[in-house]
């Protein structure tokens, strides 16, 4: 399953996107809305990710718009693995009360961490409250990209995310190696991450692979 990453300028754009979409994430750090704004986003469609990566707002900013996000509609919450625990908490509990799942996310871009790091991340974004783990690292050489898709062996649900040109495959195989979904950009030129395939891209191959 392909998951849209959205970062458009303003509400109109992202409605106007989502119309055309299944499944989206939206990047809230990326874009500048007010919480009635992301209430109108989030209870516009069914299958949404709410992601606010640390950096452009404060803490409390952030999680207000969190929070808002899941009480609007939300089916997904994407967090930091290194999330503080009083914020994390509070925001899993919200969570739980509207039957939004909640991703924790691991992202080193740097590097690939050795396999033994990976499976321990991993486990500890499941012993800290994930439904889906996501584990997303830059690719430095093709055997890296073994490594993050060997995570998906794991019984639980795992995303596996090679960042960087040479990790672009992971962005397909993961698809077919039991990962529940990954990223692509709505078009070229519009991604929220380095290597990110665009939606019309990703569908093409697909279809090749699938013989369609």
């Amino acid at each position: 399953m392909i998951c849209v990453s959205l970062k458009e300028d303003n509400t109109d754009l992202c409605l106007s996107a989502l119309q055309k979409i299944n499944f989206a994430e939206i990047r809230l750090d990326r874009m500048s809305l007010s919480k009635k704004e992301i209430y109108k986003v989030f209870s516009s469609h069914p299958k949404l990710i709410a992601t606010c990566r640390p950096g452009k707002y404060p803490e409390a900013v952030r999680k207000s718009f969190l929070i808002g996000a899941i009480e609007a509609g939300a089916a997904f919450v994407d967090l930091e693995l290194k999330t503080k625990e009083c914020f994390l908490n509070e925001v899993i509990q919200k969570a739980a009360k509207h039957n939004c799942k909640v991703i924790l996310s691991y992202h080193d871009f740097n590097k690939t961490p050795p396999l033994n790091s990976l499976v321990r991340l991993t486990n500890e974004c499941f012993s800290r409250g994930a439904d889906i783990a996501k584990i997303a690292c830059y690719v430095q050489n093709k055997q890296e990209n073994s490594r993050l898709l060997s995570l998906l062996q794991n019984k639980r649900p795992v995303i596996a995310v090679g960042m960087g040109k040479l990790g672009r495959i992971t962005r397909i195989a993961s698809l077919f190696c039991g990962s529940p979904f990954n990223y692509a950009s709505l078009v070229k030129g519009k991604e929220t991450a380095e290597g990110q395939l665009d939606k019309k891209t990703l569908e093409y191959i697909f279809r090749i692979i699938n013989h369609e």
